[in-house]
């Protein structure tokens, strides 16, 4: 018998812990995944088959309090048609095990798919990652390639929640969740070498740029977004533009109230480093030269 008149809203379950000791798993707020992980994905779909409309794989990564980072993916068999859908669990579970070996720190986050359908087999198969990643809830990672006419290129993250009174496996509501991409500054050279790729594409592939270009065309590009800071700013004092409140406090937190604030932070240190590295490098290789001369001098 009913308590209170009939509803026909949806009801979200969270999933409970099986320890009640144990506190509940927060959801993840944020994602953020990384450049291998997404490259690993679009080389899975460039190797796909011809009768694969999409293709999936694991998440690995870390979860720090309510956000995930994923750092690498690998790619999982699997077979759909209209009537059913397969997963190779074995083959998952092997390769989860030989990459732990090699990073123990990274754990199943949740898993990925190409495309934008979202159907009753990807609630199955976020059902099977909800019980690799449990008492976590495993999220969904979804990379649209744009290869199909009208479409364009993105990722969208989601994570689930069963719906009705008596949940099924395959009854579930995917909401999104914010998702960006994060890099080291290790890595902004081989992305920036790959994006002009992209953008100049040519019969002969760009090699990489020796060290003090790399330093030439930050400081270029640094150059250019002060200018561009700059004008914004006359802009905003001589009342061509109206001011932007987020703006102005993004500048103020990033430049410092005042010339005095600036030199207190880290930048001048940070020059300092720079031209110092630079200086040990040349005396380096002048040191190697010297050394190679002479050992060609003293040969018989």
């Amino acid at each position: 018998m009913p308590v209170g008149p009939p509803s026909s809203a949806i009801h979200l379950h969270t999933a409970a812990s099986a320890d009640p000791s144990q506190p509940t798993p927060r959801t993840p707020t944020n994602i953020t995944i990384h450049p291998v992980a997404l490259l690993s994905i679009l080389d899975h779909y460039l190797r796909r088959t011809e009768t694969q409309e999409r293709v999936i794989g694991t998440l690995l990564g870390v979860r720090n309090e309510n956000e995930i980072e994923v750092r690498s993916s690998f790619a999982v068999l699997h077979s759909e048609t209209d009537e059913q859908v397969a997963v190779d669990m074995e083959y998952h579970r092997t390769m989860y095990e030989l990459h732990h070996k090699v990073n123990p720190k990274e754990v199943i986050v949740g898993w990925y798919s190409t495309g934008f359908n979202l159907n009753t087999y990807s609630a199955l198969i976020q059902n099977f990652y909800s019980q690799e990643t449990a008492p976590h809830p495993a999220i969904l990672v979804s990379v649209n390639t744009g290869v199909e006419e009208g479409q364009e290129a993105g990722v969208t993250a989601f994570i689930s929640s069963p719906v009705g009174v008596y949940p099924k496996p395959e009854n579930c509501v995917f909401v999104p969740v914010p998702v960006e991409l994060r890099f080291h500054d290790a890595e902004r050279s081989g992305l920036d070498l790959l994006t002009s790729t992209a953008a100049t594409p040519s019969l002969t592939s760009p090699q990489p740029v020796a060290d003090v270009e790399i330093i030439e065309r930050s400081i270029l590009s640094v150059q250019s977004m002060l200018d561009r800071v700059l004008s914004y700013v006359q802009a905003v004092l001589s009342g061509e533009k109206e001011g932007d409140a987020a703006i102005g406090r993004y500048l103020m937190d990033t430049l410092g109230a005042a010339t005095e604030d600036l030199e207190k932070s880290g930048f001048n240190s940070s020059l300092q480093d720079t031209l110092m590295i630079s200086y040990l490098a040349n005396l380096v290789r002048s040191q190697a030269e010297v050394s190679a001369r002479l050992a060609l001098a003293t040969a018989p």
